[in-house]
Protein backbone atom coordinates (compact mmCIF):
# COMPACT_ATOMS: atom_id res chain seq x y z
CA UNK A 1 0.00 0.00 0.00
CA UNK A 2 1.07 3.73 -0.77
CA UNK A 3 1.74 6.11 1.87
CA UNK A 4 2.76 9.69 1.39
CA UNK A 5 4.48 12.34 3.93
CA UNK A 6 4.68 16.12 3.81
CA UNK A 7 7.18 18.00 5.81
CA UNK A 8 8.88 21.50 5.12
CA UNK A 9 5.94 23.73 6.48
CA UNK A 10 6.37 26.18 8.77
CA UNK A 11 6.05 30.07 9.68
CA UNK A 12 7.71 32.50 6.91
CA UNK A 13 7.47 36.19 6.62
CA UNK A 14 5.98 37.57 3.47
CA UNK A 15 8.79 37.47 0.82
CA UNK A 16 10.59 34.75 2.14
CA UNK A 17 10.99 31.20 0.95
CA UNK A 18 10.01 27.43 1.70
CA UNK A 19 11.01 24.18 0.40
CA UNK A 20 8.36 20.75 0.71
CA UNK A 21 8.84 17.72 0.84
CA UNK A 22 6.14 14.77 0.24
CA UNK A 23 8.00 11.07 0.50
CA UNK A 24 6.09 7.94 -0.71
CA UNK A 25 6.50 4.34 0.37
CA UNK A 26 5.05 1.89 -1.66
CA UNK A 27 4.92 1.79 -5.58
CA UNK A 28 4.56 5.32 -7.03
CA UNK A 29 5.70 4.51 -11.00
CA UNK A 30 7.28 7.03 -13.08
CA UNK A 31 4.03 7.70 -15.40
CA UNK A 32 1.55 8.48 -12.12
CA UNK A 33 1.39 12.03 -11.86
CA UNK A 34 1.70 13.91 -8.40
CA UNK A 35 0.70 17.32 -7.23
CA UNK A 36 0.45 19.78 -4.48
CA UNK A 37 -2.81 20.89 -3.11
CA UNK A 38 -3.21 23.41 -0.28
CA UNK A 39 -6.66 24.37 1.60
CA UNK A 40 -7.36 26.88 4.50
CA UNK A 41 -10.09 25.68 6.45
CA UNK A 42 -13.66 26.42 5.43
CA UNK A 43 -12.47 26.42 1.50
CA UNK A 44 -12.30 24.04 -1.00
CA UNK A 45 -8.83 22.47 -1.69
CA UNK A 46 -7.22 23.95 -4.19
CA UNK A 47 -4.42 22.18 -7.27
CA UNK A 48 -1.12 24.20 -6.41
CA UNK A 49 0.92 22.28 -9.17
CA UNK A 50 1.24 18.81 -10.61
CA UNK A 51 4.26 17.40 -12.39
CA UNK A 52 3.28 14.55 -15.07
CA UNK A 53 5.55 11.11 -15.48
CA UNK A 54 7.25 13.25 -18.57
CA UNK A 55 8.16 15.65 -16.39
CA UNK A 56 5.75 18.19 -17.66
CA UNK A 57 4.40 20.47 -15.19
CA UNK A 58 1.16 22.83 -14.10
CA UNK A 59 0.54 25.44 -12.07
CA UNK A 60 -2.00 27.43 -10.85
CA UNK A 61 -1.74 31.45 -11.83
CA UNK A 62 -1.22 32.69 -8.60
CA UNK A 63 1.97 30.65 -7.89
CA UNK A 64 3.51 31.21 -11.65
CA UNK A 65 7.21 32.04 -11.32
CA UNK A 66 7.24 31.79 -8.17
CA UNK A 67 6.56 27.67 -7.31
CA UNK A 68 8.75 25.53 -8.78
CA UNK A 69 7.43 21.36 -8.64
CA UNK A 70 9.98 18.86 -8.74
CA UNK A 71 10.25 14.67 -8.14
CA UNK A 72 12.82 12.21 -7.54
CA UNK A 73 11.56 9.08 -8.13
CA UNK A 74 15.08 7.45 -7.01
CA UNK A 75 14.78 9.04 -3.67
CA UNK A 76 10.72 8.76 -3.24
CA UNK A 77 10.13 12.27 -3.06
CA UNK A 78 7.91 14.89 -4.67
CA UNK A 79 9.02 18.55 -3.73
CA UNK A 80 8.06 22.25 -3.90
CA UNK A 81 9.95 25.13 -3.81
CA UNK A 82 8.18 27.99 -2.71
CA UNK A 83 9.68 31.76 -3.07
CA UNK A 84 8.60 35.34 -2.60
CA UNK A 85 5.97 34.03 -0.37
CA UNK A 86 2.70 35.86 -0.22
CA UNK A 87 0.39 36.09 2.91
CA UNK A 88 -2.33 34.25 0.55
CA UNK A 89 -0.01 31.38 0.10
CA UNK A 90 -1.12 30.18 3.85
CA UNK A 91 -2.74 27.30 4.11
CA UNK A 92 -2.27 23.57 4.60
CA UNK A 93 -0.07 21.75 1.89
CA UNK A 94 -1.22 18.30 0.94
CA UNK A 95 0.47 15.74 -1.41
CA UNK A 96 -1.43 13.58 -3.70
CA UNK A 97 -0.62 10.73 -6.38
CA UNK A 98 -3.00 10.15 -9.63
CA UNK A 99 -2.35 6.92 -11.07
CA UNK A 100 -1.68 6.38 -14.48
CA UNK A 101 -5.03 6.13 -16.67
CA UNK A 102 -7.48 7.22 -13.87
CA UNK A 103 -8.97 9.97 -12.80
CA UNK A 104 -8.97 10.48 -9.10
CA UNK A 105 -6.34 11.19 -6.80
CA UNK A 106 -6.44 7.65 -4.47
CA UNK A 107 -3.73 8.69 -2.06
CA UNK A 108 -2.73 11.67 -0.27
CA UNK A 109 -0.72 12.60 2.69
CA UNK A 110 -2.02 14.17 5.81
CA UNK A 111 -0.54 17.72 5.55
CA UNK A 112 1.97 20.10 6.77
CA UNK A 113 0.94 23.80 7.42
CA UNK A 114 2.35 26.92 5.58
CA UNK A 115 1.58 30.42 7.52
CA UNK A 116 2.86 33.29 5.65
CA UNK A 117 3.19 36.58 7.37
CA UNK A 118 2.68 40.27 6.26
Amino acid sequence: QVQLMESGGGSVQAGGSLRLSCTWSGNIYKGDELAWFRQVLGNEREKVATIFGAGITTYTDSVKGRFTISRDNAKGTLYLQMNSLQSEDTGMYYCAARRYGTQQYTDWGQGTQVTVSS
